[in-house]
């Protein structure tokens, strides 16, 4: 009962505040799906967001939906420059007066496809960036880009979390990256066997099954056990492909995993919705 009681407190309670008051942090996966990704982290008075691959307006609705305003966003951290990632990233930069990180050749390429608003503070993103309580770091993943990054995340009161999709395989860097935070949320974007007799045609298969594509369900599943091994407690897994994966199967896979672990105790594994009801993970 007490595991069950814990798990629903993690996740269904939007606005989680302490004895003494203070809104705590936490992740909303507002978008996350091959079709458009977008993560707030922090609270209803500031924090920031990992992409927006999603237009301005249905960006604003996701934010009500969570009781946040669009105004609480303080930032924007780019993870790479593919559409689903940076869709809505002109209008809301040139709605709302927003700094926005990301790595230099993404943020030059977003610049010269006008994918960024002219009046946007920009700043690459060479070493961590101190703002609102967090220290945040880039760290690098292989993807079909000329540079992709994930996010770690660190929080003044010791607690951490990382975003980390849109990546082929798990590398040195990617791994030490994510060992130690508490909170992940991690790719598992395809199923072997769904994308295997799925449509796609065959060299994009191939694409997505490469070490700079996507992370299968396996794949993922087994990061997860290590990550598991060593103290991360909450698992949140994301971008599921839409045609080649389904939430039961990615869940299932690392389940299985993690067969000699304690679901709901020692771990809290969800998976992200492709466009949130309004849920949240304390970190």
């Amino acid at each position: 009962m007490f595991y069950i009681l814990s798990f629903f407190i993690y996740i269904f309670i939007p606005h989680l505040v302490d004895m003494e008051g203070y809104v705590m942090n936490g992740i909303y996966p507002l978008f996350s799906s091959s079709r458009g990704n977008a993560t707030f982290i922090g609270n209803e008075k500031c924090g920031i967001l990992i992409d927006s691959g999603v237009s301005y307006k249905r960006l604003g609705i996701a934010m009500n939906r969570c009781g946040i305003s669009l105004s609480s966003v303080k930032a924007v951290f780019i993870t790479h420059e593919h559409s689903d990632h940076v869709k809505g990233l002109a209008m809301l930069t040139k709605k709302h007066d927003l700094s926005v990180y990301g790595q230099g050749i993404t943020l030059r390429n977003l610049i010269d496809n006008n994918a960024i608003s002219q009046y946007a503070s920009i700043s690459e993103i060479n070493s961590p960036v101190n703002i609102y309580g967090m220290n945040i770091i880039a760290f690098d993943t292989p993807h079909d880009t000329e540079q992709s990054c994930g996010y770690r995340i660190n929080f003044e009161n010791g607690r951490s979390c990382a975003i980390c999709t849109d990546l082929g395989c798990v590398t040195r860097v990617v791994s030490d990256a994510l060992t130690g935070t508490d909170t992940v949320l991690i790719e598992a974007n395809y199923d072997d066997g769904m994308i295997l007799t799925g449509p796609y045609p065959p060299f994009v298969k191939q694409r997505i099954c490469s070490e700079r594509g996507h992370l299968s369900n396996l794949d993922s599943a087994k990061q997860i056990c290590r990550l598991v091994s060593s103290g991360t407690r909450q698992i949140i897994l994301g971008h599921l492909s839409q045609e080649n994966n389904t939430p039961h199967f990615a869940d299932c896979a690392v389940e299985n995993e993690l067969s000699g672990f304690v679901r709901n105790g020692d771990y809290i594994l969800q998976v992200a919705e492709v466009e949130t009801s309004g849920n949240m993970v304390e970190i």
